[in-house]
């Protein structure tokens, strides 16, 4: 009997061709996870990586409810192209706290990883209120609303206790005082020490943007969703950064 006899044998049982393939989906999946476990950390730490700061975290929210990550990914792979166009190619740290993840394939529009500080927060809301007025090309549709819609920030402190116990390092201090610290970064005029103390450079060596976003005087989901964009990519200091596998 030939190797195609043989092939044909087990193609026309039924039975045997299940537990074949079981048996090398088995293999092939114990190959793959096995190792993960004799490494102390499957990502690598990366200075500056902190938790989002309340503000930051309603904005990302509202970025997944109303569907951004259809149309922008997250990811900017290792390739001359990607990286010329977007920057440093994405670090597994910079997700480490994203509850999903906003990794992905599809864009329709380009990617946000390292949108952060690339336009100013006035051409963030002509862009989400109608973003044909500043690119003609675009066929995102319209946010205004989000301007007009004012946060209270009611379940901002159970949100952050919730993402604390799948892991993001919130402490009693930041879960405490998350409706105040959501308030202060959006109020320049107020007493943002708290927000900078807890989340700010002394803490993790990254600054916190303390502004009004939207330059309404109501904290509004505008304010929020431009935090969360203004800070994307901007944690890691990729001047001084190096990865593991090069020093």
């Amino acid at each position: 009997m030939g190797i195609l006899d043989k092939h044909k044998a087990i193609e026309t049982h039924a039975t045997l061709l299940m537990v074949l393939s079981l048996l090398v989906v088995t293999i092939g999946g114990i190959v793959q996870i096995v190792p993960l476990f004799y490494l102390e950390n499957t990502i690598e730490k990366v200075d500056g990586m902190r938790p989002y700061t309340p503000l930051e975290l309603a904005g990302r929210d509202i970025y997944i409810r109303e569907g951004c990550y259809n149309c922008h990914s997250q990811m900017i792979r290792p390739m001359r192209d990607e990286v010329e166009r977007y920057g440093h190619y994405s670090l597994a740290a910079e997700s480490m706290y994203d509850h999903p993840f906003q990794w992905g394939s599809k864009r329709t529009g380009p990617d946000l990883a390292r949108v952060g500080g690339r336009y100013s927060d006035e051409w963030h809301v002509d862009h989400l209120t109608y973003a044909r007025g500043v690119v003609p090309e675009s066929v995102m549709p319209p946010y205004g609303f989000l301007a007009n819609a004012v946060i209270d920030g009611k379940y901002i402190e159970d949100v952050m206790a919730t993402h604390r116990m799948v892991g993001v390092p919130y402490t009693d201090a930041m879960v405490e005082n998350g409706l105040a610290d959501m308030t202060a970064q959006a109020d320049p005029l107020g007493d943002s020490s708290g927000v900078e103390e807890r989340y700010g450079a002394d803490a993790f060596g990254t600054a916190v943007n303390v502004r009004n976003f939207d330059g309404k005087p109501e904290l509004t989901e505008m304010d929020a969703l431009i935090a969360y964009l203004q800070v994307l990519g901007t944690m890691v200091d990729f001047s001084t950064f190096t990865p593991v596998a090069n020093r």
